[in-house]
């Protein structure tokens, strides 16, 4: 089953059980993902769509953020309550041992050895952690391995 089916059933079940908190999150991705396929004039596949709530879940996670150094955090808890929601339609994270695996093989793939070839493990580490991990961390880990 797609995830934009999967969307589809869980905004009907958030209709009748009368969530609404749940429900405009729900449409809130519907619209993202229908906005990117106006713009790209196709439908989107599954790693495509993945692609959309990542950046949304960035979003989330950033305003959040932003409400707590602003201390707000009855605004902080409304957006990690729709990153929740979100979270829900994406792949399982992968922990941080699974990461640092993925970034020694695209080292041993590519050869690196210094800062300078950070770019080159990011492109190949990148491709395959999309929707499975925050790119600031997988960033930092390649950081700290390189360095």
């Amino acid at each position: 089953m797609s995830i934009q089916n999967d969307l589809l059933a869980a905004m009907k079940e958030a209709m009748k059980a009368k969530e609404s908190d749940r429900l405009n999150v729900i449409r809130l991705m519907r619209t993202a993902i229908k906005n990117r396929e106006i713009d790209a004039r196709r439908e989107l596949d599954d790693q495509e769509v993945i692609g959309v709530l990542s950046t949304l879940v960035k979003q989330r996670r950033e305003a959040a953020q932003v409400y707590r150094d602003n201390q707000r955090p009855d605004l902080a808890e409304k957006e990690e309550a729709e990153l929740a929601i979100v979270q829900e339609f994406l792949p399982s994270q992968l922990g941080e041992e699974e990461i640092r695996q993925l970034i020694e093989e695209a080292i041993a793939e590519t050869g690196a050895s210094s800062m300078r070839d950070m770019g080159k493990v990011m492109k190949i580490v990148s491709a395959k952690t999309v929707g499975r991990a925050d790119g600031r961390v997988v960033s930092e880990l390649v950081k700290a391995r390189l360095a």
